[in-house]
């Protein structure tokens, strides 16, 4: 199964924010904190390392140059459970890392997003998140300085290989997949969707990336607690200047993991299940924390008019209080009540980072980390045993 999918949506440069209104709510599992534990790494929802960053999910990750004490911890890192694997832009790291090579010479990688692309090498490292381990794992060193961009990475749009571009040091991708492609980009003939380059000093060409050498979830080679995470957010009335959650480890495998009532949804190869918005079926629907809004259709479907000058979002003239329906692949489904206010206002309190109202377009429903707020989020990773049932799915 393969993830080749992603809504990273970070706010426009220069925006700062507000929010009126209320937090969406639904039923199932509501976001009771896990503070204590080894399992646990603290989450701050806050502006980010460069001040402008809106509802951004942020941890602090150690790296160390494999089998050493030569470490470095990297604070901002964007918790996303819409991607899989850890990136680190070059220019916030110290640490020196073993390269990855191929056949042909280094290799690097390309990773679309909706709003961009992240272009850099594979190196090597063991990586620590509060006090559970991996060691070997590939992961991506953003950055355009070892090895130029090739043509068809930049096809991809704008590059975020910069902190103002990324709003972020880097990304922890905790999603539902261990490698971040998986067979399709090892495989040699069609059907390969060119993430991955090799790169000989004459310039870097698509080569096969095998799945044991792509960047991975850090989580699923833990020793333990390594079957999926939990997203620990507090309930948003309206906006707050700053947030404090936490990223648990392991699904049902410790007291303070347990599944307890919260509904699996299960997901296609794609990590999608379908959303059911006024009668409509939208089977590309996903969760993700790194998208910073509910994303969700367009103006002309929902009638909730797009900004003029916050690109991006909606600007109801008043807060649309809406409901939707998730289905997982299973057949589980339960009820979603979501706000949406007007962004432009939103954005006018230069002292909050925190929106439980912020929504805007997109293609079917990018739960994005509004919908984290007041629930307990569960990820299960493909593959991985859980109380729930073996992984990919979604719970709360």
């Amino acid at each position: 199964m393969t993830a080749i999918q992603k809504c990273l949506v970070v706010a426009a440069a220069g925006l700062s924010m507000l929010g009126v209104g209320c937090g969406g709510s639904s039923s199932g599992s509501k976001s009771v904190i896990t503070t204590t534990g080894q399992n646990v790494a603290a989450i701050a929802v806050n502006a980010g390392p460069d001040g402008s960053y809106v509802n951004g999910a942020f941890v602090s990750v150690t790296v160390c140059a494999p089998s050493s004490s030569t470490c470095q911890t990297v604070p901002d890192i964007l918790v996303d459970t819409g991607s899989s694997g850890l990136r680190i832009l070059s220019s916030a790291l110290t640490v020196s890392l073993p390269q990855q090579n191929g056949s042909s010479g280094p290799v690097a990688e390309c990773l679309p997003f909706v709003s961009g692309f992240t272009w850099g090498a594979v190196q090597t490292a063991d990586v620590q998140i509060g006090s559970e381990n991996a060691s070997g794992v590939p992961i991506q060193v953003i950055g355009e300085t070892t090895f130029p961009v090739p043509n068809g990475c930049r096809s991809n749009g704008q590059s975020l290989d910069t902190l103002q571009a990324l709003g972020a040091n880097g990304l922890l991708g905790v999603g539902e997949f261990a490698a971040d492609c998986g067979p399709a980009c090892a495989a040699t003939g069609g059907g390969n969707p060119g993430l991955y380059y090799q790169c000989p000093s004459a310039g870097c060409v698509v080569a096969a990336e095998a799945v044991a050498d792509q960047v991975v979830n850090p989580v699923a080679l833990f020793a333990t607690d390594n079957n999926g995470v939990i997203v620990e957010l507090p309930t948003v009335n309206g906006s707050a200047g700053t947030l404090s959650g936490s990223l648990v480890f392991g699904i049902g495998t410790q007291s303070n993991n347990a599944l307890g009532n919260a509904t699996v949804y299960t997901v296609d190869d794609f990590g999608n299940f379908t959303t059911t918005y006024k009668g409509q079926n939208y089977p590309g629907s996903f969760i993700d924390s790194g998208s910073n809004g509910y994303f969700f259709l367009d103006s002309a479907t929902t009638g909730i008019p797009n900004c003029t000058n916050a690109t991006g979002f909606y600007c109801p003239t008043s807060t649309q209080n809406l409901t939707a329906t998730n289905q997982g692949t299973n057949g589980a489904s339960g009820t979603v009540n979501f706000s949406v206010g007007n962004a432009e206002t939103l954005f006018l309190n230069l002292n909050d980072s925190v929106f439980g109202d912020l929504g805007g377009p997109g293609q079917d429903f990018d739960w994005g980390l509004p919908f984290f707020y007041g629930r307990n989020v569960f990820v299960a990773i493909e593959g991985k045993s859980t109380p729930g049932g073996t992984g990919p799915y979604w719970a709360y």
